[in-house]
């Protein structure tokens, strides 16, 4: 308790001094969830407060095509598969009109699946299986997905408003990841406040969690388990970052509820300097302290941006349970019972009109593993390259990341990186190491509402890693996305 009311006092404390207004609209952009460019007005009676709502469309296309260098199969059971999936789907949100400071929203997605590999091979999926239910498809054939993934109330006091129910919560290790079909979204209530100017305050309190390819609310930080039904594993928490040693029916024999606790300040208040501050908790569990801050040098033609990250991780019991590795393969961890963890990140971006470069480099402590399955990743922005979770314990990695904005091409950019990924070869649980090529195009069609992203990533990983007599699998693969958006 001491650990926790200190964490929410600094955060208070910085949130009095430091804010940032654009770390919300930036966030949603990346992500293309949808713009909200018109917002009802303010009405004066209940009636119209749903009269004057407005509904926000989306059309939505996917392909996905994944290649490994090379197959896996333990005895005659696969444990990969080079495979290709498409998807078309959209979202119907409504947002209602405000009355005395109070709303309503609800968001309808759908996602209809259309892959090789049969039903009973759906856990094979990994590129795509955002964009349909692995459980669904493996109990009864279905590859479709209809949710509804948002509705909460909300209430609006000058510059604070609270929202109560299903919603998006985008903080430092919650995000809506909204690449696929249908975003991730929590049940809960948030507090939001700008009240100090140029300050950003987010408090949270969430009891469940919706994952893409769920059609449910399931549990926050709980693998499913039921001995009764052999795809359990899919009901629950099953991310590919969750920790697999946290079972729900353990986790219900000692009395835990996974709730997730979320306090976070963001700051543009002092010239040139970007500064966040996040907490994240599931009591009884895990939890983790974060601080990040960026300074940009003006130097006329161009901005230099040097930055940092530390982020610490508490294990509260987890490790008891689940033991230090995520996989639950602790051999190499120095305590095989502990999560306590830490993580270094530091920066630097060269930015000059329409192009930007940026040196990534981050490190994670030879202790625990970092627990983060809420799709907010711990490497992002200086690592992180699509689909990759380096975030293990004793990993280094290095990015450089190139992005040029084409201006006589109107709204047509590129990103690309290329990282360089150092696991620990000495741990059983843990991948061997990797060098990630990625390159993303987007595309937009000036004023028409269509939105067109590609992205390709090839992996080339080691294929003779050996660890107590037995070789690591190769984690060499091509990655090919398209995707197409339309909205109206």
């Amino acid at each position: 308790m001491r650990q926790i009311k200190l964490i929410w006092l600094l955060v208070f404390f910085v949130s009095t001094i430091y804010g940032s207004e654009d770390f919300q609209k930036h966030t949603i952009k990346c992500n293309m969830i949808h713009l909200y460019d018109e917002l009802p007005e303010e009405v004066e009676n209940i009636g119209d407060m749903f009269s004057e709502g407005i509904f926000y469309g989306r059309l939505r296309f996917n392909s996905f095509a994944f290649k490994w260098d090379n197959e896996v199969e333990i005895d005659d059971v696969k444990l990969r598969s080079d495979h290709v999936v498409a998807a078309i789907g959209g979202s119907l949100i409504y947002k209602s009109a405000t009355f005395k400071g109070f709303s309503a929203g609800a968001g309808l997605y759908v996602s209809q699946s259309f892959g090789n590999l049969d039903f009973q091979d759906a856990y094979l999926y990994k590129a795509g299986k955002g964009t349909f239910s692995r459980y669904d498809a493996l109990t009864n054939g279905s590859r479709g997905i209809a949710t509804l993934a948002e509705g909460y109330l909300e209430y609006t006091y000058e510059d604070t408003y609270a929202v109560l129910g299903r919603q998006i919560v985008e903080s430092f290790l919650t995000k809506s990841n909204d690449t696929k079909m249908i975003p991730n979204t929590f049940e809960g209530v948030t507090l939001r406040s700008r009240e100090v100017p140029s300050t950003s305050l987010l408090l949270a309190y969430l009891t469940r969690q919706k994952l893409r390819d769920h059609i449910d609310f399931h549990h926050l930080l709980a693998v499913g388990d039921d001995p009764d039904d052999p795809y359990s594993i899919f009901t629950e928490n099953d991310d590919s970052a969750m920790h697999f040693g946290l079972k729900l029916s353990e986790l219900q024999a000692r009395g835990i509820d996974d709730r997730l606790i979320i306090a976070e300040a963001k700051s543009e208040s002092i010239d040139n300097v970007v500064f966040m501050m996040n907490y994240t908790a599931v009591p009884e569990l895990v939890s983790s302290a974060m601080i990040q801050a960026d300074y940009m040098f003006d130097l006329g033609d161009m901005y230099i941006i040097p930055g940092f990250r530390y982020m610490k991780q508490f294990d509260n019991g987890a490790g008891e349970i689940g033991g230090a590795n995520l996989q639950t393969l602790t051999a190499g961890y120095t305590d095989p019972e502990s999560l306590d963890s830490e993580l270094f990140g530091a920066r630097v971006a060269f930015v000059q009109d329409a192009f930007k470069l940026r040196f990534g480099y981050t490190k994670v402590a030879d202790k625990g593993d970092i627990i983060a399955p809420w799709r907010g990743f711990p490497t992002e922005g200086f690592t992180r390259s699509i689909g990759q979770y380096n975030w293990n314990a004793n990993t280094e990695s290095f990015m450089i990341q190139v992005d040029y904005e084409f201006e006589s091409f109107e709204e047509f950019k590129i990103i690309s990186r290329f990282a360089v990924q150092n696991f620990d070869d000495s741990k059983v649980g843990v991948q061997a190491d990797s060098n990630v090529f990625e390159i993303n195009f987007f595309k937009g069609l000036g004023e028409s509402p269509v939105y067109l992203k590609t992205r390709f990533a090839h992996v080339a990983g080691d294929d003779n890693t050996v660890v107590n007599n037995i070789t690591k699998p190769d984690p060499s693969y091509n990655e090919l996305r398209i995707e197409l958006n339309y909205l109206f």
